[in-house]
């Protein structure tokens, strides 16, 4: 298993959060990332390399070219201010609203963002364009013809649209690789999403697309982040109708539950007939994760492995949540060791 790394992810560290009804640490942070790759170091899955550069294209491919160039801005934006905080957003734009993007930093901040919990530093920038290197290295070494390969993105990527950041993620990785796979000649990719949290992001970006299949297993959005989409009946529109299947399920549910779920996807993204999978790789569907409520535990995430990997498709891992981080190395671990065959 090849796995793809840059330490640039360090530069995003955030100094705190909106959660609970109080400002606090951010669950998102760099010892996730350096917690996965001790884990994959330690159990020698393969060779580690840092990434290729790619440039903005392939990011603009997926992203629109306003919302690219703000993310791009936005800190110096900040600090010409006077600032020296974590940019955060002040308001959004609700129904009733104009979506007219504001020439002011603050407005862009609330125009361009989806919650509170999604600081912009000094350093994000470059930690975001390294990390969408790192996911299109990976997807670049599927199309030179390897089987198997992790992207060990950060921060996350699956809750960015096209035109907006929110969820930890400012670029969608995982969409920027399928895309850059499409354009590289395949002439269909899926995306299975096994994050706790609904990849909102991904399935808007794709949701009128019928080349690029989006299923997602998920805390049903009645109950849990990121509540507006992840419903069952939203299956695509247009041309891409029948092509996103969302399997949401409610708190508390077993790892029986939760596997049937993903039996179901299999089979769909079988059907499919992809030429490459990738999957948006979030264990916070462990037991012990702090912002979750499903039931996975550690052996799990072997079987996780094994069957996505009975698909027998080219396949990029590309890294989403969890945030039980003392367990989260050896959890991302066994699901890329699962994922090798003998199945």
């Amino acid at each position: 298993m090849l796995t793809i790394y840059s330490d640039d992810h360090r530069l995003h560290h955030g100094q705190g959060e909106l959660n609970d009804g109080k400002f606090q640490p951010c669950f998102e942070f760099p010892a996730r990332a350096d917690n996965i790759l001790a884990a994959v170091r330690d159990a020698q899955l393969g060779e580690i390399i840092a990434p290729d550069t790619f440039g903005l294209e392939p990011i603009r491919r997926v992203h629109s070219p306003q919302f690219v160039a703000f993310l791009e801005e936005a800190w110096g934006l900040w600090t010409a201010e006077g600032r020296s905080s974590d940019a955060l957003p002040l308001n959004w734009p609700v129904r009733g609203m104009r979506q007219i993007e504001p020439d002011y930093i603050d407005g862009k901040l609330s125009y361009f963002s989806f919650d509170a919990a999604t600081p912009i530093t000094a350093g994000t920038w470059t930690a975001i364009t390294s990390g969408a290197n790192v996911a299109l290295t990976g997807a670049k070494k599927l199309v030179d013809g390897e089987t198997r390969a992790f992207a060990l993105c950060r921060p996350p990527g699956h809750h960015a649209a096209a035109d907006y950041y929110g969820g930890y993620c400012f670029f969608n990785n995982a969409a920027i690789a399928a895309q850059y796979l499409r354009d590289q000649g395949a002439k269909r990719v899926a995306i299975l999403d096994v994050d706790y949290h609904h990849g909102n992001g991904t399935q808007s970006i794709f949701y009128d697309r019928n080349d690029i299949l989006f299923v997602s297993i998920h805390g049903d959005p009645r109950q849990e982040y990121p509540f507006f989409l992840g419903h069952a009946d939203e299956t695509g529109e247009g041309t891409g109708k029948g092509f996103n299947l969302n399997l949401p399920l409610p708190w508390q549910s077993s790892a029986d539950d939760w596997f049937s779920a993903l039996d179901t996807g299999l089979q769909r993204i079988s059907d499919f007939a992809p030429d490459h999978l990738v999957v948006s790789l979030g264990v916070d569907t462990f037991i012990d994760d702090p912002i979750s409520q499903f039931r996975l535990r550690t052996p799990d995430y072997l079987e996780v492995g094994k069957r996505i990997g009975r698909l027998d498709l080219p396949t990029l891992f590309v890294m989403e949540g969890g945030y039980a981080v003392s367990d989260i190395g050896t959890n991302v671990v066994n699901v890329l060791r699962g994922s090798r065959p003998p199945f």
